[in-house]
């Protein structure tokens, strides 16, 4: 089996100095989810980080992020969000296997995606982002990208990232601010069985759907919960909900598994027999 873990919705900030305090919430708050990460009993195979990484997209953010994520000795796969800065994420990341598979000479602005193989399993990261717009979209060249890299591994257990969730989550402010058009991404998916599981994030919340038959999934913020607030008109709230992450459990022979983890003090009370 393969586990993959996820990390989203960072949210990495610059004060007015131009650097990132050690001291703010989210530095505080990706700390405490490496730390998480690592008391796992079962070292992860890679990690995914499916975007808002930063919150302006600057390379100072970026390099903070970076340096953060050192001590996870696999590998870092990340994806960009509407948050985030596609040049400025390729440049400080240029390091990763992933950035390079992502480069475009042409065009550091370019759609940021890639396709790589871990432990046995495809891992296809989707850049859903739309320039200067919070929602997402595929357009007919991305959704060519994806059937390409989908139908270059056929045979092989595949998931596919994206930063906005391809389903409605139930909270309307979300869902506006969701991909367009999650149908044509769905008839993809469908076309390719072995897409076990889609992975998002955006909406700072765990939550659970589907989309061309395959179970679709939303990862918490390492940061801030948005409230669950499913009336209409709604209002956009965060809550004191603890910070968390996913893992999530792919091959082997058996159906693919999502966990949702909070972040902190996170070990076993006790040992039960």
């Amino acid at each position: 089996m393969t586990i993959i873990a996820q990390l989203s919705d960072i949210h990495l900030a610059v004060g007015a100095d131009g650097e990132v305090d050690d001291r703010s919430g989210p530095v505080r708050a990706l700390r405490n989810a490496v730390s998480s990460l690592l008391a796992l009993p079962e070292r992860p195979d890679c990690l995914v980080l499916t975007g808002d990484l930063t919150d302006n997209g600057l390379p100072a953010e970026y390099a903070r992020l970076h340096a953060l994520l050192s001590p996870l000795p696999m590998p870092v796969f990340p994806l960009p969000g509407n948050h985030d800065d596609r040049a400025a994420l390729r440049s400080v990341f240029a390091d990763h296997v992933a950035v390079v598979a992502a480069h475009d000479d042409r065009d550091p602005q370019a759609p940021f995606q890639y396709a790589v193989e871990v432990a046995g399993i495809r891992l296809v990261c989707c850049d859903t982002t739309v320039p200067g717009q919070a929602h997402g979209e595929l357009d007919a060249g991305r959704l060519a990208w994806l059937e390409a890299a989908l139908a270059a591994g056929p045979g092989t257990p595949t998931v596919v990232a994206t930063h906005h969730p391809p389903f409605p989550v139930g909270v309307r402010f979300l869902d506006e601010l969701a991909l367009c058009d999650p149908a044509a991404f769905g008839a993809v998916l469908a076309r390719h069985p072995q897409v076990e599981r889609v992975i998002s994030g955006h909406v700072h919340r765990a939550s659970a759907g589907s989309v061309g038959g395959v179970t679709a999934t939303t990862c918490p913020s390492t940061y801030r919960q948005i409230f669950l607030d499913t009336s209409r008109p709604g209002q956009a709230a965060v809550t004191g909900e603890p910070a968390g992450f996913a893992v999530h459990i792919i091959g082997g022979g058996r159906p693919a598994v999502s966990h949702f983890v909070p972040t902190g003090n996170y070990r076993p009370l006790m040992h039960v027999d």
